[in-house]
Protein backbone atom coordinates (compact mmCIF):
# COMPACT_ATOMS: atom_id res chain seq x y z
CA UNK A 1 0.00 0.00 0.00
CA UNK A 2 1.64 3.57 -1.08
CA UNK A 3 2.50 6.14 1.83
CA UNK A 4 0.70 9.31 1.40
CA UNK A 5 3.88 10.92 -0.36
CA UNK A 6 4.06 8.03 -2.86
CA UNK A 7 0.57 8.45 -3.17
CA UNK A 8 0.92 12.19 -4.33
CA UNK A 9 3.53 11.05 -6.75
CA UNK A 10 0.95 8.77 -8.13
CA UNK A 11 -1.63 10.65 -8.54
CA UNK A 12 -0.08 13.74 -10.40
CA UNK A 13 1.75 10.60 -12.94
CA UNK A 14 -1.76 9.40 -13.64
CA UNK A 15 -3.45 13.13 -14.35
CA UNK A 16 -0.54 13.37 -16.73
CA UNK A 17 -1.15 9.98 -18.31
CA UNK A 18 -4.48 10.67 -18.48
CA UNK A 19 -3.97 14.33 -20.18
CA UNK A 20 -1.68 13.13 -22.67
CA UNK A 21 0.96 14.68 -21.44
CA UNK A 22 4.68 13.26 -22.18
CA UNK A 23 6.69 14.77 -19.14
CA UNK A 24 6.07 15.63 -15.32
CA UNK A 25 8.44 18.31 -13.90
CA UNK A 26 7.79 18.86 -10.12
CA UNK A 27 10.33 21.53 -9.07
CA UNK A 28 10.49 23.64 -5.83
CA UNK A 29 8.60 26.56 -5.88
CA UNK A 30 6.37 26.07 -8.99
CA UNK A 31 3.60 24.31 -9.27
CA UNK A 32 3.41 20.53 -10.43
CA UNK A 33 3.43 21.22 -14.50
CA UNK A 34 2.37 18.81 -17.33
CA UNK A 35 4.32 18.88 -20.91
CA UNK A 36 1.72 18.73 -23.83
CA UNK A 37 2.55 18.44 -27.38
CA UNK A 38 6.05 20.35 -26.45
CA UNK A 39 4.31 22.84 -23.77
CA UNK A 40 4.56 23.08 -20.59
CA UNK A 41 1.35 23.59 -18.96
CA UNK A 42 0.98 24.20 -14.98
CA UNK A 43 -1.79 22.20 -12.88
CA UNK A 44 -2.48 25.93 -11.36
CA UNK A 45 -5.36 23.79 -9.35
CA UNK A 46 -3.10 22.20 -7.37
CA UNK A 47 -0.87 23.69 -4.99
CA UNK A 48 2.94 25.44 -5.09
CA UNK A 49 5.45 22.30 -4.61
CA UNK A 50 6.96 23.51 -1.30
CA UNK A 51 10.03 21.75 -0.58
CA UNK A 52 10.20 19.70 2.07
CA UNK A 53 6.91 17.70 0.95
CA UNK A 54 8.51 17.22 -2.37
CA UNK A 55 11.61 16.14 -0.86
CA UNK A 56 9.34 13.51 1.24
CA UNK A 57 7.47 12.64 -1.89
CA UNK A 58 10.19 11.75 -4.08
CA UNK A 59 12.59 9.72 -1.70
CA UNK A 60 8.74 7.97 -0.95
CA UNK A 61 9.79 6.10 -4.65
CA UNK A 62 13.75 5.15 -3.49
CA UNK A 63 14.48 1.73 -2.23
CA UNK A 64 17.15 1.97 0.30
CA UNK A 65 20.27 1.45 -2.30
CA UNK A 66 18.79 3.56 -4.94
CA UNK A 67 19.04 6.13 -2.15
CA UNK A 68 22.52 5.75 -1.44
CA UNK A 69 23.48 6.12 -4.82
CA UNK A 70 21.27 9.19 -5.00
CA UNK A 71 23.02 10.80 -1.81
CA UNK A 72 26.60 9.92 -3.67
CA UNK A 73 25.69 10.63 -6.89
CA UNK A 74 23.16 13.81 -6.78
CA UNK A 75 21.23 12.53 -9.52
CA UNK A 76 19.72 9.07 -10.02
CA UNK A 77 17.94 7.38 -13.09
CA UNK A 78 15.49 4.30 -13.15
CA UNK A 79 11.81 3.47 -14.19
CA UNK A 80 8.62 4.15 -11.68
CA UNK A 81 5.72 1.95 -12.75
CA UNK A 82 1.81 2.99 -12.01
CA UNK A 83 -0.47 0.36 -10.24
CA UNK A 84 -2.53 1.19 -13.60
CA UNK A 85 0.34 0.22 -15.58
CA UNK A 86 1.70 3.31 -16.53
CA UNK A 87 5.40 3.55 -16.89
CA UNK A 88 8.01 6.78 -16.39
CA UNK A 89 11.27 6.70 -17.31
CA UNK A 90 12.68 8.89 -14.01
CA UNK A 91 14.94 11.77 -13.33
CA UNK A 92 15.73 12.85 -9.63
CA UNK A 93 18.26 15.47 -9.52
CA UNK A 94 19.03 18.68 -6.93
CA UNK A 95 18.73 22.16 -7.52
CA UNK A 96 20.29 24.44 -5.36
CA UNK A 97 20.57 21.57 -2.71
CA UNK A 98 16.92 21.01 -2.96
CA UNK A 99 15.19 17.68 -4.61
CA UNK A 100 13.18 17.90 -7.94
CA UNK A 101 12.08 15.18 -10.43
CA UNK A 102 11.03 14.64 -14.17
CA UNK A 103 9.19 11.68 -15.30
CA UNK A 104 8.75 10.67 -19.22
CA UNK A 105 5.84 9.16 -19.58
CA UNK A 106 6.72 5.55 -21.46
CA UNK A 107 4.36 4.76 -24.33
CA UNK A 108 3.14 1.07 -23.79
CA UNK A 109 2.48 0.12 -27.24
CA UNK A 110 5.59 0.49 -29.73
CA UNK A 111 4.23 2.27 -32.61
CA UNK A 112 5.80 1.26 -36.61
CA UNK A 113 7.44 4.24 -38.38
CA UNK A 114 4.04 3.90 -40.06
CA UNK A 115 2.23 4.85 -36.85
CA UNK A 116 5.13 7.26 -35.75
CA UNK A 117 4.90 9.14 -39.56
CA UNK A 118 8.45 8.67 -40.19
CA UNK A 119 9.57 7.98 -43.87
CA UNK A 120 9.14 4.43 -44.95
CA UNK A 121 12.48 4.81 -45.97
CA UNK A 122 14.03 4.47 -42.61
CA UNK A 123 12.77 0.69 -42.63
CA UNK A 124 15.46 -0.14 -44.77
CA UNK A 125 18.18 0.49 -41.53
CA UNK A 126 16.09 -3.09 -40.03
CA UNK A 127 16.92 -5.18 -43.54
CA UNK A 128 20.57 -4.58 -42.84
CA UNK A 129 22.45 -7.69 -41.36
CA UNK A 130 25.32 -5.65 -40.08
CA UNK A 131 26.01 -1.70 -39.97
CA UNK A 132 26.30 1.09 -37.54
CA UNK A 133 22.92 3.05 -37.59
CA UNK A 134 22.09 6.12 -35.18
CA UNK A 135 19.61 8.52 -34.30
CA UNK A 136 20.52 11.49 -33.06
CA UNK A 137 18.75 14.79 -32.20
CA UNK A 138 18.05 16.86 -29.46
CA UNK A 139 16.83 15.61 -26.39
CA UNK A 140 13.27 14.79 -26.11
CA UNK A 141 12.36 14.71 -29.38
CA UNK A 142 11.37 10.57 -30.07
CA UNK A 143 15.52 8.88 -30.44
CA UNK A 144 14.32 6.00 -28.41
CA UNK A 145 10.65 5.68 -29.69
CA UNK A 146 12.45 5.62 -33.41
CA UNK A 147 14.85 2.96 -32.19
CA UNK A 148 12.13 0.89 -30.87
CA UNK A 149 10.44 1.09 -33.91
CA UNK A 150 13.59 -0.29 -35.68
CA UNK A 151 14.00 -2.53 -33.53
CA UNK A 152 10.49 -4.16 -33.25
CA UNK A 153 10.47 -4.30 -37.48
CA UNK A 154 13.37 -6.44 -37.20
CA UNK A 155 11.67 -8.81 -34.14
CA UNK A 156 8.38 -8.91 -36.46
CA UNK A 157 10.52 -10.43 -39.43
CA UNK A 158 13.02 -12.50 -38.90
CA UNK A 159 14.83 -14.86 -36.06
CA UNK A 160 17.74 -12.93 -34.73
CA UNK A 161 19.14 -12.69 -31.17
CA UNK A 162 18.73 -8.75 -30.19
CA UNK A 163 20.26 -7.03 -27.20
CA UNK A 164 19.44 -3.73 -25.45
CA UNK A 165 21.58 -2.12 -23.03
CA UNK A 166 19.65 1.11 -21.58
CA UNK A 167 19.86 3.56 -19.30
CA UNK A 168 17.13 2.86 -17.91
CA UNK A 169 14.72 0.56 -19.70
CA UNK A 170 12.52 2.52 -21.38
CA UNK A 171 10.34 0.18 -23.78
CA UNK A 172 9.75 -3.43 -22.62
CA UNK A 173 9.66 -5.35 -26.26
CA UNK A 174 7.66 -8.49 -26.57
CA UNK A 175 9.51 -11.24 -28.40
CA UNK A 176 8.13 -12.29 -31.81
CA UNK A 177 10.56 -13.98 -33.89
CA UNK A 178 13.85 -13.21 -31.60
CA UNK A 179 15.23 -13.60 -28.63
CA UNK A 180 15.29 -9.86 -27.11
CA UNK A 181 17.38 -9.34 -24.02
CA UNK A 182 17.16 -6.52 -22.37
CA UNK A 183 20.10 -5.18 -19.84
CA UNK A 184 19.84 -1.86 -17.80
CA UNK A 185 22.63 -0.06 -15.92
CA UNK A 186 23.38 -0.49 -13.08
CA UNK A 187 20.97 -3.24 -12.18
CA UNK A 188 22.10 -5.65 -15.11
CA UNK A 189 25.47 -3.99 -16.53
CA UNK A 190 28.03 -1.59 -14.68
CA UNK A 191 28.98 0.67 -18.39
CA UNK A 192 27.63 0.63 -21.90
CA UNK A 193 30.98 -0.05 -22.61
CA UNK A 194 31.50 -3.36 -20.69
CA UNK A 195 27.86 -4.68 -21.96
CA UNK A 196 28.69 -4.00 -25.40
CA UNK A 197 32.15 -5.88 -25.13
CA UNK A 198 30.41 -8.53 -23.22
CA UNK A 199 27.71 -8.95 -26.74
CA UNK A 200 30.87 -10.67 -28.21
CA UNK A 201 30.24 -13.47 -26.34
CA UNK A 202 26.60 -13.49 -26.56
CA UNK A 203 26.52 -14.60 -30.03
CA UNK A 204 24.29 -11.68 -30.76
CA UNK A 205 23.27 -10.36 -34.31
CA UNK A 206 21.32 -6.93 -33.65
CA UNK A 207 22.29 -4.34 -30.30
CA UNK A 208 20.97 -1.20 -29.41
CA UNK A 209 22.69 1.24 -26.78
CA UNK A 210 20.75 3.65 -25.38
CA UNK A 211 23.09 6.53 -25.52
CA UNK A 212 26.50 7.13 -26.97
CA UNK A 213 28.00 8.48 -24.16
CA UNK A 214 31.60 8.21 -24.23
CA UNK A 215 34.97 6.90 -25.71
CA UNK A 216 34.32 3.69 -24.39
CA UNK A 217 30.89 2.74 -25.41
CA UNK A 218 32.04 4.57 -28.75
CA UNK A 219 34.95 2.61 -29.30
CA UNK A 220 32.73 -0.81 -28.36
CA UNK A 221 30.16 0.14 -30.31
CA UNK A 222 32.60 0.55 -33.71
CA UNK A 223 34.36 -2.73 -33.01
CA UNK A 224 31.12 -4.24 -32.91
CA UNK A 225 29.58 -2.89 -36.36
CA UNK A 226 33.03 -3.78 -37.70
CA UNK A 227 32.90 -7.45 -36.71
CA UNK A 228 29.93 -8.41 -38.27
CA UNK A 229 26.70 -6.71 -35.58
CA UNK A 230 24.24 -4.61 -36.75
CA UNK A 231 24.55 -1.88 -33.94
CA UNK A 232 21.74 0.95 -33.42
CA UNK A 233 22.69 3.93 -31.34
CA UNK A 234 21.19 7.27 -29.89
CA UNK A 235 23.58 11.26 -29.88
CA UNK A 236 22.86 14.12 -28.94
CA UNK A 237 23.99 15.73 -31.64
CA UNK A 238 21.89 17.77 -34.34
CA UNK A 239 22.74 16.67 -37.91
CA UNK A 240 24.99 13.87 -39.76
CA UNK A 241 27.94 15.81 -40.44
CA UNK A 242 27.92 16.92 -36.46
CA UNK A 243 27.47 12.98 -35.37
CA UNK A 244 30.75 11.61 -37.42
CA UNK A 245 32.47 14.42 -36.07
CA UNK A 246 31.85 14.25 -32.11
CA UNK A 247 32.25 10.54 -32.55
CA UNK A 248 36.12 11.18 -34.25
CA UNK A 249 36.59 13.96 -31.88
CA UNK A 250 35.79 11.48 -28.84
CA UNK A 251 39.15 9.66 -29.52
CA UNK A 252 42.28 10.94 -28.59
CA UNK A 253 44.20 12.02 -32.21
CA UNK A 254 46.74 9.09 -32.19
CA UNK A 255 43.24 7.13 -32.65
CA UNK A 256 41.29 9.55 -34.72
CA UNK A 257 42.69 8.14 -38.23
CA UNK A 258 41.77 4.27 -37.25
CA UNK A 259 38.78 5.32 -35.98
CA UNK A 260 37.97 7.24 -39.56
CA UNK A 261 38.38 4.24 -41.51
CA UNK A 262 36.12 2.11 -39.56
CA UNK A 263 33.36 4.62 -39.55
CA UNK A 264 33.99 4.91 -43.43
CA UNK A 265 33.47 0.66 -43.40
CA UNK A 266 30.38 0.63 -41.59
CA UNK A 267 28.58 3.29 -40.83
CA UNK A 268 24.58 2.39 -42.82
CA UNK A 269 22.51 5.40 -41.81
CA UNK A 270 22.08 8.96 -39.71
CA UNK A 271 19.05 9.98 -38.98
CA UNK A 272 18.45 13.43 -37.39
CA UNK A 273 15.27 14.40 -35.72
CA UNK A 274 12.93 16.98 -34.52
CA UNK A 275 9.39 16.87 -32.47
CA UNK A 276 7.85 19.70 -34.66
CA UNK A 277 4.52 21.45 -33.13
CA UNK A 278 1.56 20.85 -35.37
CA UNK A 279 -0.57 23.30 -36.93
CA UNK A 280 -3.65 21.20 -35.34
CA UNK A 281 -2.08 19.95 -31.96
CA UNK A 282 -0.25 17.08 -31.32
CA UNK A 283 3.96 17.07 -32.30
CA UNK A 284 5.13 16.30 -35.75
CA UNK A 285 8.57 14.22 -36.35
CA UNK A 286 11.16 16.12 -39.13
CA UNK A 287 13.87 14.21 -39.98
CA UNK A 288 17.03 14.03 -42.10
CA UNK A 289 18.10 11.14 -43.48
CA UNK A 290 21.82 9.79 -44.57
CA UNK A 291 21.83 6.73 -46.02
CA UNK A 292 25.93 5.35 -46.61
CA UNK A 293 27.08 5.12 -49.88
CA UNK A 294 30.44 5.27 -51.77
CA UNK A 295 30.36 9.50 -51.97
CA UNK A 296 29.04 9.59 -48.29
CA UNK A 297 32.35 6.72 -47.40
CA UNK A 298 34.54 8.82 -49.38
CA UNK A 299 33.77 12.03 -47.48
CA UNK A 300 33.92 10.61 -44.20
CA UNK A 301 37.16 8.69 -45.14
CA UNK A 302 38.58 12.29 -46.54
CA UNK A 303 37.48 13.84 -42.98
CA UNK A 304 35.07 16.18 -45.52
CA UNK A 305 32.40 15.66 -42.65
CA UNK A 306 30.55 19.35 -43.34
CA UNK A 307 30.15 18.11 -47.69
CA UNK A 308 27.95 15.47 -45.93
CA UNK A 309 25.33 18.14 -46.08
CA UNK A 310 25.57 18.19 -49.98
CA UNK A 311 25.13 14.94 -50.53
CA UNK A 312 22.11 14.51 -48.36
CA UNK A 313 20.80 17.70 -50.07
CA UNK A 314 21.60 16.15 -54.06
CA UNK A 315 20.33 12.48 -53.48
CA UNK A 316 17.08 12.47 -52.81
CA UNK A 317 16.53 9.55 -55.40
CA UNK A 318 19.00 7.35 -53.41
CA UNK A 319 16.42 7.94 -50.43
CA UNK A 320 18.65 10.45 -48.95
CA UNK A 321 16.14 13.65 -46.98
CA UNK A 322 17.25 16.76 -45.74
CA UNK A 323 15.78 18.48 -42.56
CA UNK A 324 15.56 21.92 -44.37
CA UNK A 325 13.14 20.13 -47.37
CA UNK A 326 11.55 17.90 -45.18
CA UNK A 327 10.30 20.80 -42.87
CA UNK A 328 9.24 22.68 -46.73
CA UNK A 329 6.83 20.10 -47.46
CA UNK A 330 5.36 19.56 -43.66
CA UNK A 331 4.72 23.50 -44.57
CA UNK A 332 3.06 23.13 -47.82
CA UNK A 333 1.34 19.90 -46.81
CA UNK A 334 -0.37 22.17 -43.78
CA UNK A 335 1.03 19.79 -41.40
CA UNK A 336 3.13 22.96 -39.43
CA UNK A 337 3.75 26.55 -39.55
CA UNK A 338 6.19 28.11 -41.65
CA UNK A 339 7.24 30.20 -38.29
CA UNK A 340 7.83 26.93 -36.36
CA UNK A 341 9.22 25.46 -39.42
CA UNK A 342 11.97 27.62 -39.50
CA UNK A 343 12.33 27.41 -35.37
CA UNK A 344 13.77 24.00 -36.14
CA UNK A 345 15.59 24.27 -39.18
CA UNK A 346 19.78 24.17 -38.75
CA UNK A 347 19.72 26.55 -41.60
CA UNK A 348 16.82 29.48 -41.24
CA UNK A 349 18.25 31.42 -44.75
CA UNK A 350 18.32 28.34 -46.42
CA UNK A 351 15.57 27.41 -45.40
CA UNK A 352 13.55 30.72 -46.06
CA UNK A 353 15.07 30.29 -50.08
CA UNK A 354 13.96 26.85 -50.00
CA UNK A 355 10.07 28.12 -49.26
CA UNK A 356 9.93 30.61 -51.87
CA UNK A 357 10.28 27.69 -54.39
CA UNK A 358 7.08 26.00 -52.74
Amino acid sequence: MPDNYQKQIDDLLLETAQKNGSDLHLSPGYYPTVRIDGRLIPLTERKVLDSQNLNSMILSLLKQDQRDRFTMEKEIDFTYELSQGFRFRTNFYLTRGKLAAAFRLIPEEIKTVEQLNLPPILKIFSKLSQGFVLVVGPNGHGKTTTLAALINEINHDRAEKIVTIEDPIEYVFVPEKCIIDQRELGGDTLSFGKALRSTFRENVNVIMVGEMRDYETMSAAVTAAETGHLVFGTLHTNNAAQTIQRIVDTFPPSQQPQVIAQLANTISGIVSQRLVPGIKGGLIPAVEVLIANPAVRTLIRERKFQQLNLVIDTSFEAGMISLNRYLANLVKNKQVSKEQAEFFSQNPEEFRELMKSY
